[in-house]
């Protein structure tokens, strides 16, 4: 899927814009409604999850801030 960006946003949610789809551990695909920006919490804090609705103000802080993951290991 192409044109697909993830954001992850201080102190809140992962955002994912573009052409994407989201499923659950059984392969079903959620029911956008035709969005193609949303955010997923990453605080533990919503009552939609995986889906963000904004329980994070003032109960996570994060500064993300872009990092080389290490080398890929080797099986």
């Amino acid at each position: 899927m192409a044109g697909t960006k993830i954001t992850i946003n201080n102190n809140g949610s992962i955002k994912i814009e573009g052409d994407f789809e989201i499923v659950d551990r059984s392969g079903t695909a959620y029911d956008l409604a035709g969005r193609n920006v949303i955010g997923l919490c990453r605080c533990g804090h919503s009552k939609n999850k995986p889906f963000c609705d904004g329980s994070h103000n003032g109960n996570f802080e994060h500064e993300a801030t872009a990092f080389a993951l290490p080398p890929k290991k080797q099986a």
